[in-house]
């Protein structure tokens, strides 16, 4: 009995699927064995290669991978520095100083500017620029002018940022499982009581979120105080002994002085002069007249008898025949 052509072909092709599936296979062994005695090199390739299906397996799974410690980046740490420059020109430095902070994508957060007792111009800014350009900006800064004073400070605050960050999640948790039995409660008394609840925790949960927006601004961008003042004018040298003109010039301030202290004293004192005044000026005119007059008794006057006269002393040189 012949067999027919048709089972002919797909016995022909069932046994060409056999030898391929043969062949693959010791190639596959082939591979793996001479994949075993590669270098070192070729393992770790092939163990990258490996680990990303295994690793999307493990998270289809819903397998727990291993905590990860947190990284130390610069946007965890706080930079700040204060500079003190020596420039000819104030304005120009100033310019040039925001035109760098400008560039380097921060802005000014303050500026104040004044001038001293000789006309010199002081100005004192506050920058605020990127961190990962802090350190271009702050040599920037340096060579506008002659570096008086410096001072540079890096406050790391990683430990804050996480610690902050995981309270802000279980506060949102919190809050939303506030949320949940309020919708499931019945009783006014239960909705009362939780609503009480609700608004103490979202108010530490706004207050968390507004410490983590502070955090943020701090780390992400650093803080420069920049204070310009212009170069003193060197004077030529002179002879410190002081002379006429100075003597004069020095008494003529102390005299200044002292009219100024007694105008100052005089000052103080007019105001409690002119009540004595006033007063005694009512005393004697409204109060000193209206008060009773008490007539005053005239003295007791006795007649006066004559004085006795004295007798006559004898003279004893006289002899008594001459009486």
């Amino acid at each position: 009995m012949r067999t027919p052509r048709s089972v002919r072909s797909a016995r022909s092709a069932r046994s060409v699927q056999v030898l391929a599936g043969v062949l693959l296979a010791a190639s596959l062994a082939l591979a793996g064995c001479s994949g075993a005695n590669d270098s070192g090199d070729a393992k770790t390739a092939a163990g990258s290669a490996a680990q990303q299906p295994g690793a999307a397996g493990a998270k289809a799974e819903g397998a727990k991978s291993a905590p990860r410690a947190p990284k130390l980046t610069p946007n965890a740490i706080i930079r700040t520095a204060s500079l003190t420059v020596e420039v000819k020109d104030v304005p120009k430095a100033l310019d040039e100083a925001r035109t760098t902070a400008e560039s380097a994508g921060g802005y000014v957060g303050n500026e104040t500017t004044s001038r001293d007792s000789e006309g010199h111009e002081q100005t004192r800014v506050v920058l605020r620029v990127p961190t990962e350009k802090y350190d271009e900006v702050l040599a920037d800064l340096q060579g506008s002018g002659k570096l008086v004073d410096r001072t540079a400070k890096a406050e790391d605050v990683t430990d804050q940022v996480v610690d902050v960050d995981s309270r802000i999640k279980s506060q949102r948790a919190s809050v939303a499982r506030i949320r949940d039995l309020m919708d499931k409660a019945t009783k006014l008394s239960d909705v009362v009581t939780l609503e009480g609840e609700l608004s103490s925790r979202e108010a530490d949960l706004e207050a968390l979120l507004a410490q983590q927006a502070s955090l943020k601004d701090r780390t992400s961008l650093a803080t420069i105080t920049l204070a310009l003042s212009e170069t003193p004018v060197k004077k030529a040298a002179e002879d410190d002994t002081p002379g006429f003109v100075d003597a004069l010039s020095g008494g003529w301030h102390v005299f200044i002085t002292m009219l100024r202290w007694i105008a100052l004293a005089l000052g103080a004192v007019l105001p409690f002069a002119a009540l004595a005044a006033l007063l005694a000026l009512l005393w004697l005119r409204v109060v000193r007249p209206r008060l009773p007059r008490h007539a005053q008794p005239a003295p007791a006057t006795t007649p006066v008898a004559p004085l006795p006269q004295a007798r006559p002393v004898p003279d004893p040189s006289r002899a008594p025949d001459e009486d």
